[in-house]
């Protein structure tokens, strides 16, 4: 039988402890169990960090099954490895060593070009985490992965889940001004354009609000910079979903503008779900 789990990467950092918190509210959420781990190049040094995170969640959460496991080996490479079927992976935002400085450096990147499962970055506004709807950026029709659970998301809390499509300003070869309004070649092109940039949401969600018919859903398309839109946006959400694609030969997926955006400036956690989660 599976056993469905949530890991936690932990440091014994204060931004690690936050973390901790959160994937225990997290593991609860789903019914999963919570793995706690730590990297260190002494399993020595482990014992009291991962006594003491153990003790706090017992302490929270006294019905939650938590195991905690020391490991020899980079803060990255752990946290992928153990990341392999969990149902969510875990990390905070600063910290002094092991996982909790990974939004902001190579280990960060490496750990979101490889996570096999959703990875969870806890930052923005602690006090914004138990209320506020679920936001979900959605690029084009191939985030299927990560409406899906935007949805699961909204559901579990019982929010409305904001859908917010945004697309930027569209470059065209200057030309002359039709005498009819808007009958232009380019002017003709923009609209067909515009129709199928509106159409993004409401073809992405049709089959997913038929199968999560209790959550609410409030979808809108934007000309605007989608990073600085969502950045915006998550000061009054709980939580912010974005899919992140593979390209190319690249060995996972490719953190473009919005995700580099949210990572540095969400007021609210940040949800990455690799396609194919």
């Amino acid at each position: 039988m599976t056993v469905h789990h949530v890991v936690a990467g932990v440091d014994g950092s204060l931004h690690a402890v936050r973390a901790l918190d959160r994937a225990a509210a997290e593991a609860e959420l789903r019914d999963a169990e919570l793995r706690v781990v730590y990297a260190v190049t002494d399993h020595d040094e482990a014992a009291p960090i991962l006594e003491s995170a153990a003790a706090r969640i017992h302490d929270r959460y006294p019905l939650l099954t938590v195991t905690t496991r020391a490991v020899q080996d980079g803060a990255a490479k752990a946290l992928v490895r153990e990341s392999e079927g969990a149902d969510l992976t875990v990390v905070g935002t600063r910290g002094f060593a092991g996982f909790t400085g990974l939004v902001f450096g190579s280990v960060s990147l490496r750990v979101a070009a490889d996570v096999h499962s959703p990875l969870l970055v806890v930052r923005g506004d602690h006090a914004r985490e138990e209320k506020g709807d679920v936001l979900l950026g959605l690029e084009s029709d191939d985030d299927t992965e990560a409406a899906e659970h935007a949805f699961q998301e909204a559901e579990r809390r019982e929010v409305w889940l904001r859908v917010l499509h945004a697309h930027g300003q569209r470059h065209h070869t200057p030309e002359l001004p039709s005498v009819l309004p808007a009958t232009s070649p380019g002017q003709r092109r923009e609209a067909v354009e515009d129709r199928a940039e509106d159409a993004v949401p409401r073809f992405s969600l049709a089959r997913l609000q038929e199968r999560h018919p209790k959550v609410g859903v409030d979808a809108r398309t934007v000309r605007s910079a989608p990073a600085q839109l969502l950045v915006d946006a998550t000061s009054e959400a709980s939580l912010v979903v974005i899919g992140v694609h593979r390209h190319g030969g690249r060995p996972g997926p490719w953190l473009g503008p919005v995700a580099h955006a949210l990572l540095h400036r969400s007021h609210c956690p940040v949800l990455l779900v690799p396609a194919g989660c």
